[in-house]
């Protein structure tokens, strides 16, 4: 299932804005260490508290540095999905392989964990609007090289995976940068949920209208629409955004040791924190088997006799289940009710795929695709967990890898659902992943709760990581 990245997401905070209606704490939410009047901290731009205050989405984009960020996440997105299907067509045609035109979309993915790993440290390293413009810049660059005719298919792949890399960089940088303009409460929540909104919504789209162009067009003059997108995200960026020091300078903790260590660094004391660890961990696993269903759905077409339409249906039942989710849970639930759902949605998620159990026609199929889609909507709580239990000098880094982890575990959910399917029947590998996801989650709902703030001490919480900040 994609995420903010077939994003596709940062510096510290701007003085916030007193704060209206502050959200009721939840249980399993750590206090902030902010000493300001609440939780909803708020960039220079946020709207001011009164009768007229906007409320839920339209509080969001009532500030306007987020309707830039969201204009440029909508363009990029829909470049990058077009260029994907275009760089595989072209690819196609070229070789005539099938193994390395399906090779071009797995190199959408391999590549997350090694940029997010060894890059993870420009995100606090440098000043966020920099960071993002120059990862535009850089991705319009090597998609520029892929217009030219010399470019031969192994160019055109090396520079695949060179774009995926700067990807997971530059959605860490922008996940962290809404901290800054839209502060750490429920409008970051909400901002999140509207990036990842898009995200599902480009899929559909994105793919649609690459089709049209395909069809007036060359593959590289498709391409050339990508280069478009890029260089515009990175005028919004520039433009629309306000120039803040860097993280990790404004927190004292430059640290003046190379790129590649500092990011290590981080990666180890991000994941050596018992609580971040096993959040990460909620966002990853049940996504690794939740996309089994979209690995298989062309062969399980073929083995229940749908007609040709019903592959495009079973690829997009779980987005318009999870945009539909998200939109609900975003405006009609408020914060601490939002809270309160984490943990049993993300429990009972994978639960519609033992559906597949019974090989089930298309209709209930795509109803137990579109309630698996659904069950993704836990993560709008969670993000406010995990950016509670983040420290600001690490919080670059940590959205970093979070990225890097999240698309690199679909990818290899997608490869071992194709690999069982080579011994098992189709409906069995679903339901499997169905039965193994929902035990996996089960136990983590489990750590997260012992993790809970209150439930352990600080010693357990550091789990042996040297962190500099601790309190939360």
């Amino acid at each position: 299932m994609p995420t903010d990245s077939p994003a596709p997401a940062d510096t510290p905070r701007t003085p916030p804005a007193p704060a209206a209606q502050v959200p009721a704490p939840s249980p399993e939410r750590a206090p902030l260490p902010d000493p300001g009047p609440g939780p909803t901290l708020r960039g220079p731009d946020a709207p001011k508290s009164g009768p007229a205050t906007p409320r839920g989405y339209r509080a969001v984009f009532a500030v306007a540095e987020f309707r830039a960020v969201f204009a440029a996440h909508l363009l990029s997105l829909l470049g990058v999905v077009v260029s994907e299907l275009a760089l595989t067509v072209l690819v196609y045609d070229l070789t005539g392989s099938p193994l390395l035109s399906a090779l071009t979309f797995a190199l959408g993915l391999l590549p997350y964990i090694v940029g997010g790993t060894l890059f993870a440290g420009v995100a606090d390293r440098y000043p966020a609007r920099r960071v993002l413009v120059v990862c535009d810049l850089l991705c319009a660059a090597c998609v520029a090289v892929m217009l030219v005719p010399a470019t031969p298919v192994a160019g055109l792949l090396a520079l695949r995976c060179l774009v995926a890399a700067i990807a997971p960089v530059f959605t860490g940088t922008r996940m962290a940068a809404l901290t800054d303009i839209l502060g750490e409460g429920d409008l970051y929540v909400l901002g999140r949920s509207l990036l990842r909104i898009v995200s599902q919504s480009a899929m559909l789209i994105g793919f649609g209208t690459g089709g049209v162009l395909l069809t007036v067009l060359s593959p590289r003059g498709a391409i050339t629409v990508t280069v478009v997108t890029f260089l515009c995200s990175a005028a919004l960026l520039r433009f629309g955004t306000q120039d803040r020091p860097a993280r990790a300078t404004a927190t004292g903790d430059g640290g003046g040791g190379t790129l590649l260590k500092e990011s290590l660094s981080g990666a180890r004391l991000v994941l050596g924190d018992r609580r971040i660890r096993a959040l990460m961990l909620l966002f990853w696993l049940p996504a690794m088997f939740v996309v089994a269903p979209e690995a298989l759905a062309a062969p399980y077409a073929d083995a229940i006799g749908a007609p040709p339409a019903a592959l495009g249906l079973l690829l997009c039942a779980m987005a318009v289940g999870h945009i539909g989710a998200e939109l609900f849970v975003g405006s009609a639930l408020s914060p601490r009710n939002r809270s309160r759902i984490v943990l049993p949605v993300a429990a009972v998620g994978l639960l519609p795929l033992l559906v597949y159990a019974v090989r089930p026609g298309l209709p209930l199929a795509l109803a137990a695709l579109a309630l698996a889609g659904a069950g993704a909507a836990y993560v709008i709580g969670l993000d406010q967990w995990f950016v509670d239990a983040v420290p600001q000098e690490l919080r670059g880094r940590a959205m970093t890898l979070l990225t890097a982890g999240l698309m690199t575990v679909q990818g290899l959910g997608m490869a071992l659902a194709g690999l069982a399917a080579e011994f098992f029947p189709v409906h069995q590998v679903v339901a499997g992943s169905g039965i193994i996801g929902t035990v996996c989650a089960l136990l983590l709902v489990a750590e997260v709760r012992r993790t809970a703030p209150g439930q352990m001490s600080d010693t357990e919480g550091r789990d042996g990581a040297d962190r500099h900040v601790t309190s939360r």
